[in-house]
């Protein structure tokens, strides 16, 4: 059963190559030009997708970020429509697709007049059916994340899922820890997951690209990495995102895997055939 399971991730790694979201998220701390700066970085360095965060602090409730200055970083944050619009087109011209995450109902209708070509749906959010739904309405490809999510609440998304049929969408195994330890990546969740999910990828926040990297063989659609041009940068986030460099070894990678997963069958092949000419029984036995 292992073997044809990863038979199968393989067949779906000839037909697509996985796709890399870079998030960017709200490493940039409100500073436009920095969010530019990541855009061009993240698209130079191999990423299909830009994804930011979209949220407005006076729709946040009461809660211990008001003690401890996270307030405040939220509302320096926070991107307007304005600033929204202006990181799609400036995205569109660096060829790489600008998208975000959307935490609450609120704002459906505005981000799908920028573009309803893909939207997220974080894990704190994958509960909320009438944000799905609603956004299911308007957007034809929708990103959702599982991370903190019960068993029981997946099979509920299934059942909702199994009702929306305008949408695209790919289920994205999760681990809701900010950096992520090796030890509770558990990637062989993403085994059960396209048992009853037919689309699944991988969004990880282990501070390297060693999780990315070893998803693939579980036939992961999108890979998604949170991205910075400098850990240094302010915010918990930077910390553990990926730099450019990483980004584009993870590229390098994954165009590299398709090809050294290629199928060719048991016999040998033509590249083995001078070998095979020359080589075989040059060596004489006494």
């Amino acid at each position: 059963m292992r073997i044809i399971g990863l038979t199968n991730s393989l067949k779906c790694l000839y037909s697509k190559m996985t796709k890399i979201i870079a998030e960017i998220g709200w490493n940039h701390q409100g500073d436009i030009s920095l969010a530019k700066e990541m855009i061009v970085a993240a698209s130079e360095n191999g990423a299909d997708f830009v994804k930011f965060q979209t949220w407005f602090e006076k729709d946040l409730k009461p809660g211990e970020w008001d003690n401890d200055g996270r307030r405040e970083i939220y509302k320096k944050a926070q991107l307007t429509f304005e600033q929204h619009f202006e990181l799609f087109d400036f995205s569109k011209k660096n060829n790489v697709i600008f998208f975000t995450s959307l935490f609450n109902e609120n704002y459906v209708d505005e981000l799908a007049q920028i573009s309803n070509e893909y939207i997220k749906i974080p894990s704190m959010e994958a509960h909320d059916f009438d944000l799905i739904l609603k956004s299911a309405d308007k957007f034809k490809n929708i990103f959702i994340s599982t991370g903190a999510t019960y068993k029981k609440e997946l099979i509920n998304l299934v059942n909702l899922l199994n009702t929306i049929k305008k949408s695209k969408v790919v289920i994205f195994h999760c681990v809701s820890s900010y950096p992520t330890k090796a030890e509770n990546i558990n990637l062989r969740r993403i085994h059960h997951l396209k048992k009853i999910f037919s689309n699944v990828g991988y969004s990880g926040h282990y501070p390297n690209i060693h999780d990315a990297v070893m998803s693939l063989p579980f036939g992961v659609s999108h890979i998604e990495k949170h991205f910075t041009i400098d850990n240094k940068l302010p915010g918990r986030d930077n910390l553990f995102s990926i730099l450019p460099s990483q980004l584009k070894e993870l590229k390098i990678f994954i165009e590299e895997y398709k090809k050294m997963s290629l199928d060719h069958g048991i016999e040998m092949q033509e590249v083995e055939t001078q070998v095979f000419q020359n080589y075989r029984g040059r060596w004489k036995n006494d």
